[in-house]
């Protein structure tokens, strides 16, 4: 072993220990002395390991995310000063770090209302401008989602220590939650002041903490283990979702033509269609459809002209586990547990998305004819056009 790699593994596990106080709740001062924290020792990689150590040891996330906010406190100035890579412009993470900028933009807008709202007093005027900048801090949704499917993915695949992501995705989250709750207070009859600064802080601290978490952490670590191919991968796979605040028009993408022989034919026992008529189909269908193997691995996800919830190619081949937040992985694995002991072969959950749109999601547990479990169909339909169907139309009726 090098010495380097001896260096990096006394920094993770001091880091280690050091975390494991804190979930133990002992005193951060103490620890850092006990452990010979030396912060400016530390690099950004040696938190990928040390969160897959945590995560080995405590597995209640919010206890993990508190007393990460501590452990980035102390290595603040190291990270902050550390001589990252940076990304080529243009490039995948160059245009994450731009949405970032244009985020904290907006939050920089709202600050002067409700600054006022505090030494003042709060007006109708004061609080319309606030929800108009926290409605269009909404649209940050699309750089999380960018990450969860397209960046954790492809990190999922190519780092060996990967349980930081789910820390993360828990923080994307809390911020989508508090984002609307600061809204819903917003919008309440009896304006509560004190609740919308302590949910609004929580949505400022957080944002901050994430874009710091990002271009101080992930980002260089990235440009450090991953070659440029794979960076290339992610920004061709971002048009599917685009970003938050940036016009998808102008990012130029090389397009790859596809190397599959879609005039090969595909015989089933009830007839023969050609691969482009098969993927045709299954698009033309009015559902989303993600096919999950035997092994937990995503095989197969269709594409809808409108699909509810995104998929990337970059979740072929991904644990179905990775491809949910910490806070419902519990729900996902009893559902195929079950499905895989033959107990159950379907499960069913339906949402509201925004005040219109309700949303079936099922899973089907697949079998083949000697009733082998083959893996786990999951099926989401937008379904309030069902649910006002009322009498019978039995004659066409199709509007000139």
């Amino acid at each position: 072993m090098s010495e380097f790699s001896k260096t990096a593994e006394v920094r993770i596990q001091k880091l280690t220990n050091y975390y494991k106080g804190l979930l133990n709740k002992e005193n951060g001062v103490e620890l850092v002395k006990k452990y010979d924290i030396i912060t400016d020792n530390f690099v950004p990689s040696d938190i990928l390991e040390t969160f897959n150590n945590v995560f080995a040891y405590q597995k209640d996330i919010e206890k993990i995310k508190t007393a990460s906010n501590k452990l980035f406190n102390i290595l603040y100035k190291a990270f902050n000063e550390y001589p990252a890579i940076k990304p080529k412009k243009n490039s995948f993470l160059d245009y994450l770090i731009q949405d970032n900028k244009l985020i904290l933009n907006v939050l920089d807008k709202a600050k002067p209302a409700i600054q006022a709202i505090n030494k003042d007093k709060v007006t109708v005027e004061y609080l319309s401008e606030i929800k108009k900048y926290f409605t269009e801090l909404t649209k940050i949704d699309k750089h999380y989602t960018l990450k969860e499917n397209i960046l954790f993915p492809i990190l999922e695949n190519n780092w060996e220590f990967y349980d930081c992501l789910k820390l993360m995705w828990s923080f994307h989250d809390d911020i989508r939650k508090n984002i609307k709750r600061t809204i819903e207070i917003i919008d309440t009859k009896e304006f509560d002041l004190a609740l919308f600064n302590k949910v609004s802080t929580v949505v400022y601290f957080n944002i901050k903490t994430i874009i710091f978490r990002e271009e101080r952490v992930l980002f260089p670590t990235i440009l450090e283990t991953l070659d440029e191919k794979l960076l290339n991968t992610m920004l061709s796979e971002s048009v599917h979702i685009g970003f938050s605040y940036i016009d998808s028009k102008q990012i130029k993408i090389t397009k790859e033509g596809s190397k599959i022989d879609k005039t090969a034919t595909i015989t089933f026992d009830t007839g023969k269609i050609t691969v482009k008529e098969a993927e045709l189909i299954f698009n033309h269908l009015p559902v989303d459809l993600t096919f999950v193997d035997k092994n937990n691995t995503v095989k197969y996800f269709s594409t809808p002209k409108h699909r509810i919830f995104p998929r990337t190619n970059a979740i072929i081949g991904r644990k179905v586990q990775d491809c949910h937040p910490p806070e419902s992985v519990d729900v996902v694995e009893k559902i195929v547990k079950a499905f895989e002991e033959g107990k159950k072969d379907k499960a069913a959950f339906w949402i509201k998305m925004g005040p219109k749109m309700m949303v079936l999601i099922q899973y089907f547990a697949v079998r083949d004819e000697n009733n082998e479990f083959i893996g786990t169909l999951e099926v989401s339909q937008e379904i309030s056009e069902i649910m006002n169907l009322e009498g019978e139309r039995r004659l066409l009726d199709w509007e000139d």
